[in-house]
């Protein structure tokens, strides 16, 4: 949205950038603003991240949490010139040959002229002093950096399945087991008994599961922090209800440090829900949402006031959120699920629930009256995974039936925190209304509920769920696009200490020869069926890489920042046309691993683009997919038809092969 108004008030419109890139025949000039623009945009969009998830399974095995910690391999940085070749392979599918030709020069300069080898020296020196050269550059370039608001441009919303309440009572009886199942899992944390997750028979870095609980993040003027209040003397004992807007502290713990008993949380819900029958209340949360430079700003000024400042610390070192919602408009079955992924990035505008956030906090669960249920998480701490764990963890949690007794003992009333609203408060406050309902008015969400085939089918033809479905994204865009484009699929780097993400570009020369076959009626089955083996294997192969730390994104991240830090000029092929192009992600994708049949949602990351997360079950796959409507060119019921679409081709043509065999 607010990259759109940036391109416009530079004259160009979303429409055709990906063309604009391609033509060669442009004068110059127009080439170069287009480079400045997608440098500016992707600038603004940086950390735009999503939900980084593993596309392998992970297997649990049952020993304390840290117990490989400290032996786990550092992250290596990749060779140079294999690194410099995996660019030019990615840009080969996305960019004009001439362009291909100019970007291969600059790249033999970068890797002969001795500027490339001087940086790369620098990343290995980096990396031998450091735990983990990527780690802190990370969280500062893709989150901590980025302007944007968080709502809908870097949280990842999560949708649970739906409940079948449609009250009060039920909505506090479910608030009430699901704190518990939170709290159980906390106790597997702080015991450090989780099991140790596993890749390939390798254990995985596990102290994201560290960072999720009590942390949140604080605005800054220019760049934000992330503090967590789980590391220090004192842990939190506390949890922050929000109800019509008004936050209250519950402590979940009895003096003698046992969790409060599912009746017990019960009843303190009842007390809250009792003490917030008002709903004109001032929507404190909602300023959680606003620009981060603006959001700093007024941060610096609520916090001003001593009882707003106890307040907002109170909600900052809580265990984490939970947002008793009102219920939605009523919208059909078909639009359900689509309506509760936009309630549980956005909360639906400021008439509605986007008040009743703190969406800097990262763990918010959002149980609403009308049986609606997911969360949604602040994503700087930590990536997807042990969000996702977490889920699978407190669901199962939940459906065991437990009969335990409440100690009678009288319960305190929850605190009720004070917010003292000044008019230049007030002022804020109708100011992130306005810019939310913008947001939320701009946002366009379609789950598709794929009910034909889920990853049996794939499995079945000896190829991979993850590779079958990437290969579907890419022939629905091209059918609708009768172009390929830059696309994104988050690996994990678990298994090296501190590890994050890189990125598989699924965009290869092979996905490219496949989709164009699949177009092509003078191609046979047989020559289509191959392409696409060919194409899910390369895919294979690039995930291969990516989660073992060979990938091409973030080493050149690495060498960027390093010239930056150097203060050095920045190098050529940074500032080539082919760079902003290759970082223009219009398809961003991931992969959620969930045992729970959960749809997990994201912004896209250009304004031009798609964001895209599916679920593989076993005979169904769920697909969340988001576009802007300030942009003429996408939109999300078009391109989930075109996915649907794409998947029962694929699936035609596998059949129908092996029929002919």
């Amino acid at each position: 949205m607010y990259e759109a108004l940036v391109l416009k008030r530079l004259g160009f419109s979303v429409k055709g950038l990906s063309g604009l890139s391609k033509n060669s025949s442009l004068p110059q000039i127009s080439r170069n603003l287009f480079v400045v623009c997608s440098l500016f945009v992707y600038q603004l969009r940086t950390g735009a991240v999503k939900p980084r998830l593993l596309v392998r399974p992970v297997t649990q095995i049952p020993e304390r949490s840290l117990v490989h910690q400290e032996g786990l391999p550092k992250l290596p940085v990749p060779p140079l010139k294999q690194t410099c070749e995996g660019y030019l392979a990615a840009l080969e599918p996305i960019v004009s040959a001439e362009e291909l030709d100019h970007t291969r020069q600059l790249v033999g300069e970068f890797l002969n002229g001795g500027v490339g080898e001087r940086l790369q020296k620098g990343l290995e020196r980096r990396a031998r002093k450091t735990e983990n050269w990527l780690s802190e550059w990370w969280m500062q370039s893709a989150y901590l950096d980025c302007r944007m608001p968080v709502a809908v441009y870097t949280s990842p919303g999560v949708v649970l399945p739906r409940m079948h309440f449609q009250d009060r009572q039920g909505q506090m009886r479910f608030a009430a087991k699901l704190i518990a199942g939170v709290l159980d899992f906390k106790k597997k944390i702080d015991s450090e008994t989780l099991p140790v997750e596993y890749l390939s028979g390798k254990p995985l870095c596990m102290d994201q599961y560290y960072q999720i609980l009590s942390s949140c993040r604080i605005p800054g003027p220019k760049r934000d922090t992330v503090v967590n209040y789980a590391i220090g003397k004192i842990s939190s004992t506390h949890i922050t209800v929000v109800h019509n807007f008004q936050f209250f502290v519950l402590d979940v713990y009895n003096s003698d440090g046992t969790p409060l008993t599912v009746d017990q949380l019960h009843m303190q819900l009842e007390k809250i829900w009792n003490s917030s029958l008002q709903t004109n209340k001032e929507p404190i949360g909602i300023l959680t949402s606003q620009h981060r430079n603006t959001w700093g700003k007024a941060y610096n000024n609520l916090i001003k006031d001593k009882t707003n400042k106890e307040s907002v610390r109170a909600i900052q070192k809580s265990i984490f959120t939970v947002c008793l919602d009102a219920p939605m408009p009523r919208v059909s079955d078909e639009k359900y699920q689509s309506r509760v992924a936009a309630q549980m990035l956005h909360g639906g505008g400021a008439r509605w629930n986007s008040g009743n956030r703190w969406f800097d906090k990262t763990l918010q669960f959002i149980v609403g009256e009308d049986g609606t249920c997911g969360l949604v998480y602040e994503h700087a701490p930590a990536e997807g995974p042990p969000i996702v764990f977490l889920i699978d963890y407190v669901v199962k949690y939940m459906q065991r039936i437990e009969m335990v007794r409440s100690p009678m003992v009288p319960l305190a009333m929850p605190q009720k925190l004070r917010f003292n609203i000044t008019p230049e408060v007030k002022r804020d406050i109708e100011k992130a209304k306005q810019n939310m309902n913008i947001m939320v008015h701009d946002l366009d969400v379609k789950v598709l509920m794929f009910s034909h085939f889920g990853k049996n089918v794939p499995k079945k033809h000896q190829l991979s769920p993850d590779a079958f479905v990437q290969m579907a994204l890419q022939l629905a865009y091209y059918r609708m696009y009768d172009t390929c484009c830059s696309t994104y699929e988050s690996a994990s780097l678990r298994m090296f200490k501190y590890g994050r993400t890189d990125v598989i570009r699924v965009t290869t020369v092979d996905s490219l020869n496949f989709v164009q076959a699949m177009q092509d009626p003078a191609k046979q089955v047989g020559e289509r069926v191959l392409l696409l083996q060919k194409a899910t294997q390369t895919h294979k192969n690039n995930t291969y890489n990516a989660i073992h730390g060979q990938a091409v994104d973030r080493h050149l991240l690495g060498l960027k920042m390093l010239s930056i830090e150097d203060l050095t000029s920045m190098p050529e092929i940074f500032m080539d046309t082919s760079f902003a192009v290759a970082q223009h992600y219009n398809l961003s994708t991931s992969q959620v691993g969930s045992k729970t049949d959960c749809v997990m949602c994201f912004g896209p990351m250009v304004p031009d683009g798609y964001g895209v997360c599916y679920n593989p079950m076993e005979e169904h796959i769920n697909v969340a997919i988001t576009a802007f409507n300030s942009c003429e060119e996408t939109n999300a019921a078009r391109f989930a038809q075109a996915v649907e679409g794409a998947l029962l081709d694929m699936r035609m043509t596998g059949h129908v092969y092996n029929k002919s065999l």
